[in-house]
């Protein structure tokens, strides 16, 4: 673990090993979390998005039900556009929509932050699951 990597308090850490250590959010409510829609969309595309201050791509995903929604993401440290086309990924998707630059991003796709290089590792279930499916 590096100096900057977050770690819980049950976290195995060598004495060699600085951490530093996260202030916990404020707690909510499990109405709180619900609240948050959370769901398993599939990639139909990802298209370099050269306008984004950050390199980023442009996604169409399929969340079934409800339709296509559009994103950007910056993770293009980690995947190619080939490697996301049919990827089932995991998002928020009652967010306002969001201009970035030239594009409206309608959905949040979530990922967690490699350790050391920080590059984004996309959040996606084990087994495949039909776009639209609520995480909970």
């Amino acid at each position: 673990m590096g100096q900057d990597t977050p770690v819980s308090q049950d976290t195995p850490v060598s004495q060699d090993t600085p951490v530093k250590r996260e202030t916990p959010a404020a707690r909510v409510t499990p109405d709180d979390f619900f609240r948050t829609e959370i769901r398993v969309g599939r990639v139909l595309s990802a298209e370099p998005f050269p306008e984004a201050r950050k390199p980023a791509y442009k996604l169409r995903i399929d969340f079934g039900p409800l339709g296509e929604k559009r994103s950007s993401a910056q993770i293009t440290a980690r995947y190619t556009p080939e490697q996301l086309a049919g990827r089932l990924v995991i998002a928020v998707t009652n967010f306002p929509p969001r201009q970035i630059a030239t594009f409206m991003s309608e959905v949040l796709v979530l990922g967690v932050p490699e350790a050391g290089s920080g590059d984004v590792i996309l959040l996606a279930p084990d087994a495949e699951v039909p776009p639209g499916t609520r995480v909970f």
